[in-house]
């Protein structure tokens, strides 16, 4: 019997080489709370110490589950799995974590979704109080927030700066990689000894399908002199992040928390972003902030702290305090007192 089943989307791969974001955050909460089974579609290779078993559609999870016989079900993303599971094992609590936008899930685009969703589950649990609050909007009651940890033995030991200027995420539109590219062609000129790089895919992992939109933006980086190293693996984007002295996050949509900033954080970035969504909350005062969509400030903001080394100090000296908030010491004991309240 276990006492956690943990149940990923079927499209989030555990595996060090292709982990999402979802999938670090349950292996760093499976790794500090012993006594979790995490299920998910990877037939092997996931990370080591952790126990996982291989479920690729709803019928062979609830084979698992009932094999596994576990006090809590934790589901990550799939509200349809998480109301059946509650019906079908009436001894286990279920739990529903949200990554992403409630209103933007199917089964909780509607207020009556939301609202059934969390009178049938034991509880409901959000990654920011941004996402919190797009779930209560129309609710009288609203889910739990739990943030995303970050394991600090992770983060690589401190090293010089260099002198780069790096953008780590997505190649996608909603992250915005084009603003980067274009307020790096503005600001290059005026900076010299300065370097940018980009590293990322379509989607995680060395499989990334190379879209349309990722081939026109390494098309641009590569005629705009900025290194284009594609997706890379999670520990080779933290070594990146170490040795930048800036990182840039120009999101352009709400970031449903904002992890790839809290890394840059920790590893003692300046860090510029949008305060998108959960940025703001994740960042706090440690950022310089700009408007989404803004080319000229970014490639100002770039110029701004490119002159002020003290002030690049400052920030990353913040950065590195305020990323404490989220190491998994301070954050999985609310996992616990969540599961023990359960």
């Amino acid at each position: 019997m276990a006492r956690i089943a943990i149940v990923l989307p079927l499209r989030e791969s555990f595996t060090p080489e292709a982990a999402g974001a979802i999938a670090l955050v349950v292996r760093r909460f499976a790794a500090a709370l012993p006594g979790s089974v995490v299920l998910g579609p990877d037939p092997g290779g996931t990370f080591p110490g952790i126990v996982f078993k291989q479920v690729l559609t709803f019928r062979q999870a609830c084979a698992q589950l009932r094999r596994l016989r576990p006090e809590v079900i934790e589901v990550h993303q799939k509200p349809y799995w998480a109301v059946a599971f509650a019906l079908l094992f009436r001894r286990a609590r279920v739990v529903l974590f949200l990554h992403n936008d409630p209103q933007s899930i199917r089964g909780l685009r509607s207020r009556l979704g939301r609202r059934l969703t969390l009178a049938l589950l034991h509880r409901v649990v959000c990654v920011s109080d941004y996402l919190a609050a797009r779930y209560a909007q129309g609710l009288r009651h609203g889910p739990d927030v739990l943030h995303n940890p970050l394991d600090p033995g992770e983060i690589p030991a401190p090293t010089p700066k260099q002198k780069l200027i790096l953008f780590a995420g997505r190649v996608v539109p909603d992250k915005a990689p084009d603003v980067f590219i274009a307020a790096c062609v503005a600001a290059l000129p005026d900076l010299p000894g300065w370097r940018a790089e980009m590293i990322g895919g379509d989607s995680f992992g060395p499989n990334s399908p190379q879209t349309g939109f990722f081939l026109t933006q390494q098309a641009a980086a590569a005629a705009a002199g900025i290194g284009f190293r594609g997706p890379r693996p999670h520990d080779e984007v933290l070594a990146a992040m170490n040795e930048a002295a800036i990182v840039v996050v120009p999101s352009r949509w709400a970031e449903p928390f904002g992890l790839t900033a809290l890394e840059a954080l920790a590893c003692g970035a300046a860090l510029i972003t949008t305060g998108q969504g959960g940025l703001s909350e994740v960042a706090g005062p440690a950022a310089l902030y700009i408007a989404p969509d803004d080319v000229d400030a970014l490639a100002t903001a770039l110029r701004t702290l490119v002159a002020d080394a003290p002030r690049r100090a400052a920030l990353a000296a913040a950065g590195r305090q305020r990323a404490r908030e989220f190491f998994t010491p301070a954050i999985t004991p609310r996992l616990q007192a969540l599961r023990d309240a359960v």
